[in-house]
């Protein structure tokens, strides 16, 4: 019996037309996405087009790209009115500079301001009116200077009546107008209070301050020191600091300025204050 040729299995194609295909695959499908996102509905885009002619003067003359006519469709020829282009793009029409509604919410915000400034001056003032009675209560008339702005009412003490040249530990003479003080203070221990000691520009020698900036730090301490062990204040509503020579309010060239400078400043602040 003869013997049947035994045929060979069909070959399977080269591996990488397998990949090859695929490849074609995802890239058509690919392209067909991008199409599909790059329809432009042209009634949109004339709309955002006019609504940015009429926002910002960016198309004008009906012109249907940024620069048409000037710089894209003129060619080179044209750089010379670049600058022109560039400060022209953007530009709103002096009417639409500053809208009405602006200039209208501006006003408001100024208005709003200013009376907000006047009702800080005015409870400043009443608080004045109180602590000035009260100086008079306690026969402080003279010793005390009395000043106000929108955020605190102010009382200036000099400094000879508090400490010797050099030192910031309380002279005993001082002593009973503090107390008198801190009796005041009581009445406003709800506010902030704070408490400033300034110098003249005179250099520190011989003290064991090294320069005006510790001892006016020192002689602001010592009086919140005095102050929150003789009254009722709340140490968390009082701050101290020393200004040193930096904010004279005379002339420090002649003695008498500079006993002006010398001095401690107790600030009581009203409740419309930043603080």
């Amino acid at each position: 019996m003869a013997r049947k040729k035994r045929e060979d299995p069909p070959k399977p194609g080269a591996a990488w037309m397998n990949t090859f295909a695929d490849l074609m695959n995802l890239l058509l499908c690919f392209f067909v996405l991008l199409f599909s996102m790059s329809t432009v509905d042209a009634q949109k885009f004339e709309q955002v087009a006019a609504s940015f002619a009429q926002s910002f003067s960016i198309f004008t003359a009906g012109a249907s790209a940024i620069g048409d006519g000037i710089l894209v469709s003129a060619g080179v020829s044209q750089l010379n009115e670049l600058d022109e282009f560039m400060n022209s793009t953007g530009k709103a029409s002096d009417g639409d500079i500053v809208p009405e509604d602006v200039a209208q919410t501006e006003g408001q915000i100024e208005e709003a301001e200013a009376k907000i400034e006047e009702a800080k001056i005015k409870e400043s003032e009443e608080l004045a009116e109180k602590v000035e009675e009260a100086i008079e209560e306690e026969s402080l008339d003279g010793v005390i200077d009395i000043d106000i702005t929108s955020q605190y009412v102010q009382l200036t003490l000099q400094g000879s009546l508090l400490f010797d040249s050099g030192s910031a530990v309380l002279k005993e003479e001082s002593l009973p107008v503090l107390d008198k003080i801190g009796v005041m203070l009581e009445r406003y221990s709800e506010s902030t209070i704070e408490i400033e000691g300034h110098t003249d520009n005179v250099p520190m020698s011989g003290t064991k301050y090294s320069n005006n900036d510790e001892l006016s730090g020192g002689r602001s301490l010592s009086v919140f020191n005095y102050l929150i062990a003789n009254t009722n204040l709340d140490p968390s509503m009082v701050k101290h600091a020393g200004r040193g020579e930096y904010m004279p309010i005379a002339d420090n060239s002649t003695p008498e300025g500079r006993a002006m400078n010398r001095r401690v400043e107790i600030r009581i602040y009203n409740s419309m204050s930043s603080y």
